[in-house]
């Protein structure tokens, strides 16, 4: 979930087996207006990095900004299998 954050304030990225995602979650203040109140999500800037235990192509990854939610799509990679030649 990352509400309250534009596709342009957000980076993912790829580093071996480690996702990298970060951004900034800007909180837009009228000047002159003092207004308080409580937020559950923290403004400012973040970042967060998760190891991805499973080998998956870095080619493919793609990410993905609808209505507040973040969906990064990590598609598996396909073994090569090698045939063995075996002479007689």
């Amino acid at each position: 979930e990352i509400a309250g954050v534009r596709g342009a304030d957000l980076r993912v990225s790829v580093d071996r087996q480690i996702l990298r995602i970060s951004g900034v979650r800007r909180v837009e203040r009228p000047e002159g207006v003092e207004r308080f109140h409580q937020m559950e999500i923290a403004s400012g800037p973040f970042e967060r990095r998760v190891h991805v235990p499973v080998t998956f192509d870095r080619e493919r990854v793609s990410a993905h900004v609808a209505d507040g939610f973040l969906t990064v799509t990590l598609p598996k990679r396909v073994p090569v299998r090698r045939q063995l030649k075996i002479d007689s």
